[in-house]
């Protein structure tokens, strides 16, 4: 996925977020940073803890830059397995201010 830093960015995540992608993730997501980014999580099937956390600091690092990052069309293994380990929707969310 390509880097845009003005504008809006969009990310269709993986099917499968586990250890081996947690690394990907991060990548594409350094590289979108300083846009407004949508996360597109309606193809995940599985979700990992540490992709999760990628998913967290995403959202820290956009609301300190001042950019929105939102997940939208969540399947529902995204949102249940979020749920489980304790990350509403709240916590995916930065507005831009």
């Amino acid at each position: 996925m390509a880097a845009k830093k003005a504008g809006a960015g969009s990310l269709k995540l993986a099917a499968v977020l586990d250890l081996n992608e947690a690394s990907n993730l991060h990548g594409k997501l350094v590289s979108m940073r300083g846009s407004d980014l949508k996360i597109d999580a309606s193809g995940v099937e599985r979700v990992g803890v540490q992709c999760a956390q990628v998913l967290v600091a995403g959202v820290k690092a956009w609301e300190e830059d001042k950019k929105s990052f939102l997940v939208e069309k969540a399947s529902d293994a995204f949102q249940k397995t979020m749920q489980l380990i304790g990350i509403n929707n709240e916590n995916l969310v930065a507005k831009e201010i």
